[in-house]
């Protein structure tokens, strides 16, 4: 358990914490400011598009920026570029430029949470490397959720509102200040690979990309269309919205139990398990939705399972690689991240108009089968 109990650990997750809130934060806080002002949802849509755009864009270089400019250092330098392109937000209204302060800020997170993963996975070892990365993950999740209820707070406030944003990616400054040193595989470049190609790392992963994919359509779109597959079912609208809580209830509450199986019994045998419970259980939501005693639970078991196959994938990065390439490796999990919540609301959400509320399901089991043959293939291949 020495991974969980450092004080770098302690202070990494805090300062991912106070990032997670910002980003909770800024990105509703941005499609309220541009629906006040009578923009449409084509534009909001935009204005995300350019954030994961700079994601997208920074992922192929995060392995060369760490090794030359250092792991701390780089994420220090992010928190203030995405600090400083949310607090410019506050000083103008041009679209044009908001576009870009979005590309600069999507750019920045990538980064840091390519370096913060990766760094993360190597403060535990192969008996803990599960419970570390989960406690991570839950962390996160927790601040992130919170963001939204920052922004019923500081939303009536259009005078200072992004410069709130802005100040709150400022706090993690400290927390990163108190963390003693790189690990040592990260800061040397140790292990695997001289310069971490990601065309090198990536034939080595595809279970761990298409799970991450997974994921990140189910959160997205469980956020943004799950609630309306309830309500084609005659589910109130109220209600309909809890759906999306219950799925995060479970990813949230789960990982930590989760990461302590697979540290006892394996992280691969769980990382497979997740996705046939996935598989399995999907499918019977629009039945189970006319029974709420079993549609409730099943959402909160689901929502468990999902959030595992991202957890286990970053697991599985931390097992299978080291220094450069490792880097590389998280950057390419990001970057499938950045693809997946892009374009998965516009695959969804037309068919779900052309075919009907259920094609959510389907696209969402689709994807989760998509990741178990990823983990045939692997195991096949490595035999």
């Amino acid at each position: 358990m020495k991974g969980i109990l450092s004080r770098d650990f302690l202070a990494l997750i805090l300062s991912v914490a106070v990032v997670g809130l910002g980003l909770g934060a800024t990105l509703p806080l941005t499609a309220l400011a541009l629906t006040q002002a009578g923009y449409g949802t084509g534009l909001v849509g935009l204005m995300t598009a350019m954030q994961a755009g700079g994601g997208l864009a920074v992922a192929p270089f995060a392995s060369r920026v760490a090794a030359r400019c250092g792991a701390r250092e780089t994420i220090v330098g992010t928190v203030i570029v995405a600090a400083l392109s949310t607090i410019a937000m506050q000083f103008t209204v041009d679209l044009w430029l908001w576009a870009v302060l979005r590309f600069l800020c999507g750019a920045a997170l990538m980064l840091l949470f390519t370096i913060g993963e990766a760094w993360v996975t190597q403060l535990g070892d192969d008996t803990t490397r599960g419970r570390v990365v989960a406690i991570y993950a839950t962390n996160f999740t927790l601040f992130q959720m919170t963001g939204p209820v920052l922004v019923s707070v500081i939303g009536g406030l259009p005078s200072m509102r992004f410069a709130i944003c802005g100040a709150i990616f400022l706090l993690a400054l400290p927390a990163l200040a108190s963390i003693r040193g790189t690990p040592h595989a990260l800061a040397s470049g140790d292990g695997e690979g001289e310069h971490g190609d990601w065309r090198q790392v990536l034939p080595r992963m595809p279970a761990l990309v298409i799970g991450t994919g997974f994921f990140a359509l189910f959160d997205t779109l469980a956020l943004s269309l799950m609630p309306l597959f309830a309500m084609s079912h005659g589910i109130g609208e109220e209600t309909g919205v809890l759906f999306a809580s219950a799925i995060l209830f479970g990813d949230t509450t789960m990982q930590f139990p989760i990461g302590w199986l697979a540290d006892r019994i394996g992280r691969a045998k769980v990382h497979a398990g997740a996705g046939v419970v996935v598989v399995v259980l999907l499918p019977l939501l629009p039945w189970a939705v006319e029974h709420p005693w079993i549609c409730w639970p099943l959402l909160f078991v689901i929502g468990a399972a999902a959030g595992s196959v991202y957890t286990l994938s970053i697991v599985a990065c931390g097992e299978r690689f080291r220094g450069p390439t490792l880097v590389s490796a998280t950057a390419i999990i990001g970057a499938s991240w950045s693809v997946a919540s892009f374009g998965g609301p516009i695959v969804a959400g037309t068919l779900m108009q052309r075919i009907g509320a259920d094609a959510l399901i389907g696209v969402l089991t689709a994807a989760a089968a998509a990741f178990l043959v990823a983990v045939w293939w692997e195991r096949r291949a490595t035999r």
